[in-house]
């Protein structure tokens, strides 16, 4: 069949799923603006109902064969297309049965196993220097790794999807592998050669006002920008609403700290709730309840002469977008069990940042930047989000810029300048520079 016919039964494909939306960018290099079927064939590539060759073009200038628009059509299918678009490529199925029925079955049967997992991730490049010093003299360390950062999207129905993240991690100095969990983070522990580790693997169910998590699944506390936490939780989280969102989050976590003695584990069981408004709005607000605890102690000490085995914090946060390019955000947490070991302080946290745009990969040369000070009390916070060095037991200034130089290639930099606190009143000075570079695909 020559062009002419094939054409016409493209025409009546992409001219009749587009007829309502004409605003989507070009895809297809070769399809020129003044073209009959610029924007057409350019909504419904955005849809992704075609994809043309593979190679940027959709060669709308040259003759196909009815091999060709089979695989076409049989790709289209396999997008299971609803309303005018099914309508439409039901007719064109008709029209090519006999090329569908010999060789489309095993093209859409291999596009509908492709499109089921999408994959996405990062090799990323870390450089990391910490400088501490006190009255007992100063330590130095300087750590570098790079690390393979895979994360598999799995379609399960209309519904529901798979999620993992897969890590692998070398250490540049001793050229071993390290484990991605307490050896990278400690970020100067000895290596080991475990070689690929599965992070998270978690299902999600979206249900229009309703999200569903299951699983070893990310969380970040919404209210605070991660403050108080940014890791793995092994459990189930429940969101619900639209403009002002609650988020239930239950399961284990294995991010406290362990003493000499061994007195309690890492790991213990969390339960938290979050209150919060859309994080789009100008004026941002939240309130958060955390009921950390474990078979021993969470903290070091004892408070009040009794062994305490949970801790129950509490936190607002407050964002307010003030200008077209600055966002200041601010949270504060107290955990009312209180100070342990006579510390004062360790029970409280807080954090005011102050953004300026923000690195988009996918735009080149996009650009941002922050300034923050924080005071991270020990008891008051969990698993922190921030790069450096800026933790649990450390209070001072933290300043960074995350710069694109490239799509998908972005430079970060961050410099933290304070102390540590878990000396009481012989607090240790600390300075972190903290450099990455991530190439995203």
């Amino acid at each position: 069949m020559k062009k002419s016919i094939v054409s016409a039964l493209t025409t009546a494909l992409v001219v009749g799923a587009a007829s309502t939306t004409f605003a989507a960018a070009n895809p297809f290099e070769d399809v020129p603006a003044s073209h009959w079927a610029y924007d057409a064939i350019a909504q419904l590539a955005a849809d992704g109902v075609i994809e043309g060759y593979g190679d940027g073009t959709y060669r709308g200038d040259q003759e196909i064969t009815r091999y060709e628009m089979a695989q076409m059509i049989a790709r289209a299918m396999a997008k299971n297309p609803s309303g005018a678009d099914k309508a439409l490529i039901d007719k064109l199925a008709a029209e090519f049965a006999d090329e569908l029925n010999n060789l489309g079955v095993r093209v859409a049967a291999l596009e509908k196993k492709v499109d089921n997992v999408k994959w996405q991730g990062a090799v990323r490049y870390r450089w990391i220097a910490d400088r501490s010093s006190n009255e007992f003299g100063n330590v130095d360390n300087d750590h570098q790794y790079v690390t393979l950062r895979l994360e598999p999207e799995m379609q399960i129905n209309k519904n529901w999807t798979g999620h993992a993240r897969l890590d692998y991690h070398s250490d540049m100095d001793s050229a071993q592998n390290t484990t991605g969990n307490s050896k990278v983070r400690s970020r100067f522990g000895d290596a080991d050669d475990s070689g690929f580790v599965m992070e998270r693997v978690w299902v999600q169910g979206d249900y229009n006002n309703v999200q569903i998590l299951l699983g070893k699944l990310p969380y970040i506390t919404n209210i605070d920008n991660g403050m108080f936490f940014d890791d793995n939780v092994a459990g189930g989280q429940l969101t619900v609403g639209n403009k002002v969102k609650a988020t239930v989050t239950v399961g284990r976590t294995d991010n406290l700290a362990e003493d000499e003695q061994e007195r309690w584990s890492t790991t213990a069981s969390y339960q938290g709730i979050e209150i919060y408004n859309d994080r789009e709005d100008k004026i941002t607000w939240g309130v958060a309840y955390h009921h950390v605890a474990n078979k021993a102690y969470w903290t070091q000490g004892v408070y009040d002469g009794k062994e305490k085995k949970a801790a129950n914090i509490w936190e607002v946060g407050l964002g307010w977008q003030f200008a077209k390019d600055f966002n200041l955000n601010g949270a504060y947490a107290w955990n009312t069990t209180g100070d342990p070991d006579g510390k004062s302080g360790t029970a409280k946290a807080w954090t005011v940042e102050l953004d300026y745009k923000g690195a988009d990969p996918e735009e080149p040369w996009s650009w941002g930047a922050f300034v923050a000070y924080r005071k991270l009390g020990a008891n008051a916070v969990l698993a922190p989000t921030y790069d450096a060095h800026a933790g649990a037991d450390h209070k001072g200034w933290e300043i960074g810029v995350d710069v694109v130089p490239m799509k998908n290639f972005m430079a970060t930099i961050k410099y933290f300048h304070g102390k540590c606190m878990n000396l009481g009143d012989n607090d240790t000075n600390h300075k972190t520079l903290f450099t990455e570079l991530n190439f995203f695909f």
